[in-house]
């Protein structure tokens, strides 16, 4: 049982970040992100500790999440919104024309991303934010990698439609 432990706690240091992440930018909500992050490992561990053939965590994570967050929004009947409150810090030296103007446009990229469907947000928070690769998210949304890139390509081109139609 300790070697497990081992094995479950390295999974747990090399992926908790990037799923609490993605859950955040879905929930807008800390509170709730950290809810759904310990239910996710929750999960993880009692498939883990019972010795299921898991051969790509981070891919069995990220469904685990997707799936919960899908839960939590069939139970709370809201809409999936990416939070403005997750911006970057803003560099000091930048003067403030320049940090209203990126923070205006970064909140203007966050709404058009909200505003498209589910599969092409989790799309291009995969791929372009936490750098899964093609293969992995075909395995995530159950497509070959063909369509996954594909979907990508849609995703982002309908990204950059919103931001210019915003």
């Amino acid at each position: 049982m300790p070697n497990i432990k081992k094995k479950f706690s390295k999974i747990y240091d090399k992926y908790v970040e990037q799923i609490y992440r993605f859950v955040f930018l879905k929930v807008n909500s800390q509170e709730i992100a950290q809810d759904l992050v310990s239910e996710t490992f929750l999960r993880c561990w009692e498939a883990f500790k019972d010795k299921k053939d898991i051969k790509n965590p981070r891919a069995f994570l990220y469904q685990i999440a997707r799936n919960l967050v899908i839960d939590y929004y069939r139970e709370k009947s809201k809409v999936v919104m990416v939070s403005a409150d997750s911006a970057p810090l803003p560099d000091p030296r930048e003067g403030l024309e320049e940090k209203t103007n990126k923070n205006l446009e970064l909140e203007r990229i966050k709404n058009c991303l909200s505003a498209l469907k589910e599969e092409y947000q989790n799309a291009i928070i995969w791929y372009y934010l936490e750098g899964l690769p093609v293969s992995e998210i075909a395995h995530l949304l159950g497509k070959t990698e063909g369509a996954t890139r594909v979907l990508i390509s849609r995703a982002l081109q309908a990204l950059k439609d919103k931001v210019s139609e915003a």
